[in-house]
């Protein structure tokens, strides 16, 4: 099984990064990818530079990975309630290329923040949103004060209980 990992964050030092890549760590036997998605910076998408200069390249590379990959894992920061402005920026000019963004992939959303919600409200948003450009969501999970459950130098979850859903998640991701 080939996973691609990515944090929806715009944060060089992103919690959700850690999560990520923690979580792809778990899919044993799994070859994974883990992307990063300033590497698909593109510009600030509008209709006009759409007609004037057509879709960016990178919004084709990155579609490229989602369709080489089997599953995906996805940690989102969240801004708002919602998704950052660099991800949602991606988003859109790939959903430009085609509403199936996602491409018929089993994918396994995941949210955190140092507070007690630990993104839930992004995290709500997502698990709506991906099945209607082509996401099979086989499950979502929220991980509420990260500095409290997570050790950072380890790179793992400390609560058991958050450590033990993460685990059966991914299990369910690779069945």
């Amino acid at each position: 099984m080939r996973i691609l990992a990515f944090s929806a964050s715009n944060s060089s030092t992103s919690i959700n990064r850690r999560l990520v890549e923690y979580a792809a760590s778990l899919a044993d036997g799994a070859e994974v990818e883990t992307l990063d998605i300033h590497d698909y910076e593109m510009p600030l998408y509008r209709a006009d530079r759409e007609e004037a200069d057509g879709i960016p390249q990178l919004a084709h590379d990155f579609l490229a990975r989602v369709g080489a990959a089997d599953a995906i894992i996805i940690s989102f920061a969240e801004h708002n309630g919602i998704y950052t402005a660099a991800f949602k920026n991606l988003f859109d000019w790939c959903s430009r290329v085609g509403r199936e963004v996602w491409q018929g992939k089993r994918m396994l959303l995941l949210a955190t923040s140092p507070g007690g919600r630990g993104g839930q409200g992004v995290l709500e948003f997502a698990a709506g949103a991906m099945p209607r450009f082509g996401g099979e969501v086989v499950g979502h999970m929220s991980v509420p004060s990260f500095g409290e459950n997570f050790d950072s130098e380890a790179g793992r979850l400390t609560n058991a209980e958050l450590d033990a859903e993460l685990r059966a998640l991914v299990g369910r991701l690779t069945a």
